[in-house]
């Protein structure tokens, strides 16, 4: 598996990244292990996490998912080295009173006290990417549609928080930074203040990208070609849904599976993923596929892993069984007519888990 550059940095990495936001609530720290030990020895180098994580979030998991990584970084010294890590820092709390008591802002020292716990948590005295996890300023994510400028209010500035990102490169503690949940003034922004500042320029940003969530294409991936930004692309199957498991079962039926994440915890269901039309759309998908010989979850993998504009897809598994799988899926190459139906079907749906 040929490794790809992440932007301008010298940070190399495999184009599929093992999330880990499921590691301590559906995961537990055994079967962690077991996932991150059978990565690295299928080739995959490339790991991601954040402060915030396990999902959902609750204060009583926060930073459990790098507590988890960091023990088996202790348990396996080789293993760092061979690995890139990533991890981010929360933004504002929306509505998580533990993430720094609630703050609506993210400062330069609240940047710099993250990254320390951060690192405390992973047991290493490095991070290879630090990512701000969603932008300070209001931005319309997470399933809101629209920018509201009434909703602005005062917080710290691009130009401060890439001051503290930048005291953290200087310090070895990060190697290159970047972004998640981000739009394209957003991507313009830091670019340009970096270069007008000398600071530290971002080599990526971590959006979701699948199939019924393609809005990276509706403008941040020409903002991302020009300034020589990556890709990172998360939920490429839709927080399950572009696997075929919901496609009888609905997602809150009687025979919906107990254990995966839209069934398992209302507040998934609640986000853009649990939408009707979400369903619906993932339904014409999946049966294309098997139209096609392939599986829903074939299909759907193929589509990110192959796209120009993403660099490496982020993974997220509950098991070996599933890392093989989808590992397994790099490869699939989709037919010409196979790309030509998999349009038609976004004329008619769009991106319903945008």
């Amino acid at each position: 598996m040929q490794k790809v550059l992440l932007g301008s940095s010298d940070v190399k990495v495999t184009p599929i990244c093992l999330g880990t936001m499921t590691f301590g609530e559906q995961v537990d720290e055994a079967s962690a292990h077991a996932i991150l030990s059978h990565a690295l020895q299928r080739g995959i180098n490339f790991i991601d996490t954040a402060e915030m994580y396990s999902v959902p979030a609750r204060a009583e998991t926060f930073g459990a998912t790098e507590t988890i990584i960091g023990n088996w970084f202790a348990k396996n010294p080789s293993a760092r080295a061979q690995t890139v890590l990533a991890t981010k820092v929360a933004g504002p709390a929306r509505g998580m009173p533990w993430i720094r008591h609630g703050s609506p802002d993210l400062t330069a020292g609240d940047i710099v006290q993250a990254c320390n716990d951060s690192l405390k948590r992973l047991q290493t005295d490095v991070i290879d990417l630090y990512q701000i996890h969603w932008p300070v300023r209001h931005v319309p994510a997470f399933g809101m549609l629209y920018f509201d400028p009434a909703k602005d209010k005062p917080v710290s500035s691009i130009h401060e928080q890439l001051e503290a990102l930048a005291g953290l490169v200087k310090a070895g503690k990060v190697r290159a930074i970047g972004l998640s949940n981000e739009s394209p003034f957003g991507v313009h922004e830091f670019v340009r203040l970096a270069e007008q500042h000398g600071l530290p320029r971002v080599a990526t940003v971590q959006n979701p990208f699948c199939l019924v969530n393609r809005t990276v294409e509706n403008g941040l991936d020409e903002t991302m070609h020009r300034l020589g930004v990556s890709l990172l692309a998360y939920s490429p199957l839709g927080f399950g849904l572009l696997t075929g498991k919901y496609d009888q079962s609905g997602i809150e039926g009687p025979d919906a599976p107990k254990n995966a994440r839209i069934g398992k915890f209302e507040s998934v269901r609640k986000q853009r993923w649990g939408r009707p039309e979400s369903l619906a759309a993932a339904r014409r998908y999946n049966a294309l596929a098997r139209e096609h010989g392939l599986t829903p979850t074939q299909m759907a993998l193929a589509f990110c892993y192959t796209k120009w504009q993403v660099a490496s897809t982020i993974i997220g598994v509950t098991s070996v069984a599933q890392l093989d799988e989808n590992i397994d899926a790099f490869g699939t190459v989709l037919a010409p007519g196979v790309l030509e139906a998999i349009d038609k079907i976004r004329w008619d749906a769009r991106d319903p888990a945008l």
